[in-house]
């Protein structure tokens, strides 16, 4: 009797155990099919060496830095225009944002159809959603006040931020409701934050607010496939900052490099506690990290870009080469620097080649998947040649290996930026033929552009008569 019930429990024992280890072999093997998760952290007028990994010695970055530490840092990378909209526009689509008329920011008026990236191009949440990927853009939107726009329409599963291109920090100042209740040109800045398509209040510094949904986003769908856009609009006029962070950097003596520092430490912690999280919830390894800013810092908002020539709204490097750096553990190589020209453009790519996503259907991307190059499995350059165009201005760039050209309205130039990064020789006109090689190359391009698709920001609105009264002051004092 002793020997049979003996038998019984040794044979329950062993299906038990093997059960187990079935089950730990499925979980194992879901884990290792499951697809990369995204994440793109984005910053708004970042100076070039407003971070560790590009030199910075004032501002302290050490959550930033790991991304490249741990990471690739890209020492050529590139936005696709100079100011925060088209650049923007550009990244989530993966395409040359002039090919759909996103030319310059667009108006704020939510009566304006298609007033962003038109129904008719696909952005990163949209081409993800039927791989089964959840996604959250949190921050600033920017691609379109018109209700048919509203992220929530253009496959973002959650929203939590604003529409507009700018905002204030400080939620007392938060005190319009909708944008049906701006009177003056950037009044905007101050509508309650979205939590998808319902008005909230807030009681924190916007930074660490757009932080917190961060990481409660993150652990809400750790067992999913995800994409986050945390696209921040720090340090993005106006300049403001808690006396917390102020107080972490009043080794800075200049009052406006001082805020503007506060404001990098925010966003600074927010990455720390993203990165964290990740780590927490067992999904490091098979989360894909993108650090860059939309542009280049500004010229009155206490960046600093380095040696690089320029600032917002040029392109020269200043205004369109970028603090860039990327980490997947285990996916893609640490602590190391990757020269060749990268592009915004290439991060839809990449998460589309890495999760093998069928775009067969959808408009041709103008980037390409990252990782063979970076890995070394390619040991080509990721492009031939990259393009900018500035219509407002009537300027326009582009690079070719070594050589970029810039023209301007009154000026043209042509740089060897592998020995001259700060743009200061302009080999012209000895070294005309390659320009004109150059200039042939753009010309082509752009004969498959739009013109623009929608009025500009300043078309709605008036400013505030006080406002006027500042700008005439100002004008009068600078004759």
């Amino acid at each position: 009797m002793q020997t049979t019930l003996f038998k019984v429990a040794l044979s329950l024992l062993l299906i038990a155990s093997t059960n187990v280890k079935a089950t730990d072999l499925s979980d194992a093997t879901n884990k290792s099919e499951q697809k990369p998760n995204l994440i793109i952290i984005l910053t708004d007028d970042q100076g070039y060496k407003d971070v560790g990994f590009n030199g910075s010695t004032d501002i302290k970055t050490p959550n930033i830095d790991l991304i490249a530490k741990e990471g690739t840092r890209f020492t050529n990378g590139y936005v696709t225009f100079s100011v925060c909209g088209p650049s923007r526009a550009g990244l989530l689509t993966g395409r040359y944002q002039d090919r759909f008329g996103f030319n310059f920011n667009p108006t704020m008026d939510p009566s304006v159809p298609q007033n962003g990236i038109p129904t008719s191009e696909k952005n990163i949440a949209e081409v993800l959603k039927p791989a089964g990927y959840t996604s959250a853009i949190i921050g600033k939107w920017h691609m379109g006040t018109h209700p048919d726009l509203h992220p929530n329409k253009r496959g973002f599963d959650f929203f939590y931020g604003f529409l507009t291109g700018g905002h204030r920090y400080f939620p007392e100042e938060l005190t319009l409701n909708d944008l049906s209740d701006v009177k003056y040109k950037f009044d905007w800045y101050k509508t309650r934050l979205l939590k998808n398509d319902k008005r909230v209040d807030t009681d924190e510094y916007l930074t660490d607010e757009l932080s917190n949904e961060a990481v409660d986003f993150i652990k809400r769908e750790k067992d999913n496939p995800f994409f986050l856009y945390l696209a921040y609009n720090a340090p993005h006029a106006p300049v403001q900052a808690t006396q917390e962070y102020l107080d972490r950097n009043k080794h800075i003596k200049n009052t406006k490099r001082r805020t503007y520092a506060a404001m990098v430490t925010a966003v600074d912690d927010g990455v720390g506690r993203v990165l964290a999280t990740l780590k927490e919830q067992g999904i490091d390894e098979n989360t894909l990290v993108v650090f860059l800013s939309d542009n280049g810092g500004a010229k009155s908002n206490g960046s600093d870009n380095g040696e690089l020539r320029g600032h917002k709204n040029l392109l020269f490097e200043g205004g369109i080469r970028v603090p860039f750096a990327a980490r997947w553990p285990n996916s893609i190589p640490a602590g190391v620097d990757y020269d060749k020209p990268v592009s915004s453009l290439d991060i839809m790519a990449t998460i589309v080649g890495q999760a093998d996503v069928d775009i067969s259907k959808n408009k041709p991307l103008d980037g390409v998947d990252l990782i063979p190059f970076i890995t070394h499995q390619d040991q080509g350059s990721p492009h031939d040649v990259l393009f900018w165009r500035h219509v407002k201005s009537n300027s326009y760039a582009m690079r070719r290996g070594k050589d970029k050209i810039v023209k301007t309205a009154n000026e043209t130039y042509l740089f060897d930026i592998e020995k001259d990064h700060v743009e200061a020789s302009n080999l012209l006109p000895r070294a005309q033929t390659s320009y004109n090689n150059l200039d042939e190359s753009y010309q082509l391009w752009q004969q498959d552009l739009k013109a623009a698709a929608f009025p500009g920001l300043n078309d709605w609105l008036q400013s505030k008569p006080n406002d006027k009264k500042k700008k005439r002051k100002n004008k009068a004092k600078n004759k």
